[in-house]
């Protein structure tokens, strides 16, 4: 179910208020604009009418996959439908899409109890000029971009489809994919303490750094940025 409002401050925060009343997972809240978008370590993202801001949610099950692996299931169903208008966009660990090193597109999971708040931002017409990094937008890249509604839609079903993989398969598949989608293996990345290569993802997801001097560091959390 896809629930569309003009404004509101987050829907994340929507959503998370929804699931303390008890909603069904599945559901989705959709905004035309928001007043208090948020992005990864409380960073407000800027949310003019034109781009994606939606919030989704998902119970967890006692046999699912750990839950911070929503991540990666997020980040592949997103790229599944921003490929189709931007096919040479790419992961960054573990769920920013990125364009020739722009920001496109990012994802804020928010724990809710035994829920996960999934909110998705997608700069369809519009990117930021002053983050202090690129960013850029489908209607920048193709010359138009899709309608939210729309658009939503079919990430709607990508993402149903993916949740329905990582219970059923496990998270093989969706790291398979996340992969698959991702900057090449040896891509310069730095976190707040170190600088290395990309050397993939272990088994439950996390990143791998390979370091200057042959060592290697597992990065569960945090912020990556491209070198």
């Amino acid at each position: 179910m896809i629930r569309t409002v003009a404004e509101t401050g987050s829907t994340n925060d929507d959503v998370a208020a929804l699931a303390r009343d008890g909603a069904a997972e599945g559901i989705w809240l959709r905004a035309d604009w928001q007043t208090g978008g948020k992005g990864r370590q409380g960073r407000a993202w800027q949310s003019p009418p034109g781009n994606l801001y939606a919030s989704t949610l998902v119970r967890l099950q006692p046999d699912d996959p750990p839950a911070p692996t929503l991540a990666l299931v997020a980040a592949v169903a997103l790229h599944e439908v921003v490929a189709i208008y931007a096919p040479s966009a790419q992961i960054k660990w573990p769920n920013d899409l990125l364009f020739d090193g722009a920001k496109l597109a990012g994802v804020l999971l928010e724990r809710q109890g035994e829920a996960v708040v999934i909110g998705f931002g997608v700069n369809l017409t519009h990117h930021p000029s002053d983050l202090g990094r690129p960013a850029t937008s489908l209607a920048a890249l193709a010359g138009m971009a899709p309608e939210p509604g729309p658009f939503l839609e079919v990430l709607a079903e990508a993402f149903a489809r993916w949740l329905a993989r990582w219970r059923s398969e496990g998270l093989p598949p969706v790291r398979a994919r996340w992969l698959a989608a991702a900057h090449p293996l040896g891509t310069p990345l730095a976190t707040a303490d170190a600088e290395g290569l990309f050397d993939g993802l272990d088994e439950s997801g996390a990143l791998r750094l390979r370091l200057a001097g042959g060592g290697l560091r597992v990065i569960h959390a945090g912020d990556v940025f491209l070198i």
